[in-house]
């Protein structure tokens, strides 16, 4: 079988989507070192894993093909010349200095299957895990855990028929975007595709994920955001344009640069052909800089603007707009919402959504605007900050219909 990126709009029914059922990784986290691993709480695994379970199961029951990162990882590396390379990246880019400690790491993780090896190297390794000692250090580990992967958005994001593999603001992610790598390049159902990379893991200026929305096959939206820099947004909308796709616009949105306001997709969702879920905090006038191409003189075009968001998304699609306010705009229930990524939603088909149950308000908000709302439990998917989107990357969606 062979695998293609098809992913021209935020609501095209959904056919394939790439999750990573939470692990180890989580129990591996240390209250005192939770910033440093961008999480604010520690998730319960054996529940976030059950909610995470019925979150597949309600994509799979509306006829979405769910694959799982993890498995799709270890199947690319079954080749020993490439595991090999793969163990080397992972080892390098994990910092350790020493020779004879990173040829333990690497004996340690080649005596593991595949699979087995994948979901360790996630996990983090413990220092008593390779014969050394803990205790008189405070970190415990020599290969640090990857609790952030569940929220599959931002390694990479499908745009059109390629990808972004990402280059992560915060080095603590740099990593989990190794696996993109080995999937799209050996993974036997992807190696042969040749599927283009928009911006590769080592450009000097970060992009990430959440920042990254398809409106449609012509608009493409991009937060400048705390995460997403303008250097990359530029650089990945020249070799989208310069590809020849069907892209004509690039939208970049400059948002507050805050934990607050962390990507594009945490502040606004495209539901519908005409309707987004949006957060209070990005209403009023926007500098938002629309990125076109010059095909003559092989440069972007840049026009900036500053309007409100409802009348810039009019413009670009070309349709009326109607803005859903997380939590109605109250001002503490929209923020408690928006806390929990009320905001945060995965379109599946056109106006038939994927959200948190617990934003019960903007849910009944979405319902009341004609959307079909699926809820899910999210007690403990929530403590990592991350919504229903976040969680999801989709590999193929079905072309719209205008």
């Amino acid at each position: 079988m062979k695998r293609e990126i098809k992913v021209y709009s935020e609501i095209g029914n959904l056919k394939t989507v790439l999750l990573h059922r939470p692990g180890a990784e989580i129990e591996n986290l240390i209250p005192e070192h939770l910033s440093r691993l961008l999480f604010d709480d520690i998730p319960f695994l054996k529940v976030a894993r059950t909610e995470h379970d019925n979150f597949a199961k309600v994509l799979s029951d509306n006829g979405v093909e769910v694959l799982y990162l993890e498995n799709l990882a270890a199947q690319a590396i079954k080749d020993k010349q490439i595991r090999d390379a793969f163990l080397d990246e992972v080892i390098i880019e994990s910092e350790v200095d020493s020779k004879d400690i990173a040829k333990s790491l690497k004996d340690y993780l080649f005596s593991l299957p595949e699979k087995e090896m994948v979901d360790k190297i996630i996990a983090g390794i413990r220092k008593k895990e390779i014969g050394l000692s803990e205790e008189n250090d405070d970190y415990p580990f020599i290969m640090e855990p990857m609790p952030n992967l569940y929220f599959t958005r931002d390694p990479f994001a499908s745009i059109g028929k390629g990808i972004t593999l990402n280059s992560m603001r915060n080095h603590i992610r740099h990593r989990e975007t190794i696996f993109g790598k080995y999937i799209f390049k050996y993974h036997p159902e992807f190696k042969d595709s040749n599927i283009p990379l928009w911006y590769n893991r080592d450009e000097e200026f970060s992009i990430e994920g959440g920042d990254e929305l398809v409106f449609s096959h012509e608009v493409i939206a991009i937060g400048h955001s705390e995460r997403t820099s303008v250097e990359a947004i530029k650089k990945a909308a020249k070799t989208i344009f310069e590809a020849g796709e069907s892209f004509k616009t690039v939208l970049m949105f400059d948002i507050p640069k805050s934990r607050a306001f962390m990507h594009l997709d945490t502040v606004f969702t495209m539901i519908d052909y005409d309707k987004f879920t949006v957060h209070e905090g990005i209403e009023g006038n926007l500098k938002v800089s629309a990125l076109s191409y010059d095909y003559k003189n092989k440069d972007l075009i840049i026009e900036e603007q500053e309007d409100s968001l409802e009348r810039i998304l009019s413009k670009y699609l070309k349709r009326e707009i109607t803005l859903i306010r997380c939590g109605g705009g109250d001002r503490v229930i929209g923020r408690r919402e928006q806390w929990n990524d009320g905001s945060n939603t995965l379109a599946i088909a056109p106006g038939k959504v994927i959200t948190y149950e617990r934003n019960y308000i903007t849910n009944e908000i979405l319902d009341k605007h004609n959307v079909n709302v699926i809820s899910i439990p999210s007690g403990e998917l929530s403590r990592g900050r991350g919504g229903p989107r976040c969680m999801s990357q989709p590999i193929w969606r079905e072309k719209l219909i205008y």
